[in-house]
């Protein structure tokens, strides 16, 4: 990764449990000036008339996400600025919102990076979280074939269900910025004989 002058910004998405706030936790410990930007967090600040990302009205919850959005791309942009580099932890479903945060980030390089462990690993995942942190979600394989369909041809696709979060750290600091532009695409089965590559 570049944390050059003009650092990149590094984008980690997954469905819940993927592993995305442990694994850009480590991450940010690792960059010497960084920053690590929670869209969970950030979507909290909304106490008054908060309604979460798959609540209702249907209409105000995408407003809502898109006011997320919008705040995780001017941190990001200011952190930047500032030398840091924005690692930012968030569901990216889909392209157009995948689109929007690139268009919000018009000076950076940005990186894009799916944890996909796959559905069944997310599900365990999710179940043995600290109860305060567990996702009450049901819709894991809608969402993964979603992703798959709308994301499957950009970024970095990291299955990571044989890794852990400490091995998925190292692979992205040292690969991330040849294989999670996104404007490209690739793929990586962290299998025992590719954990390497």
């Amino acid at each position: 990764m570049n944390t050059a002058e003009r650092p990149d910004c590094l984008i980690v998405t997954g469905m819940p449990g993927a592993g995305k706030s442990t694994v850009t936790r480590l991450i940010t410990e690792q960059l010497p000036r960084s920053a690590r930007l929670d869209g969970d967090f950030i979507s909290r600040l909304v106490v008054g008339g908060r309604v979460g990302a798959l609540g209702e009205p249907a209409e105000e919850a995408a407003r809502q996400v898109e006011l997320c959005n919008r705040n995780l791309c001017a941190l990001a942009n200011n952190f930047a600025d500032a030398g840091f580099t924005p690692v930012i932890d968030w569901v990216i479903p889909d392209r157009a919102q995948l689109d929007f945060f690139v268009s919000l980030l018009p000076a950076r390089r940005v990186l894009f990076v799916v944890l996909a462990p796959g559905s069944e690993v997310c599900r365990y995942r999710n179940t043995i979280r600290n109860p305060r942190e567990r996702f009450d979600f049901d819709g894991y394989d809608a969402l993964d074939a979603a992703m798959r369909r709308e994301l499957g041809d950009v970024g970095w696709w990291f299955d990571t269900a044989a890794l852990s979060p400490e091995e998925t750290v190292e692979h992205i600091v040292r690969e991330a910025g040849m294989e999670a532009a996104a404007g490209s695409s690739r793929r990586i089965a962290a299998d025992s004989e590719g954990c390497d590559t």
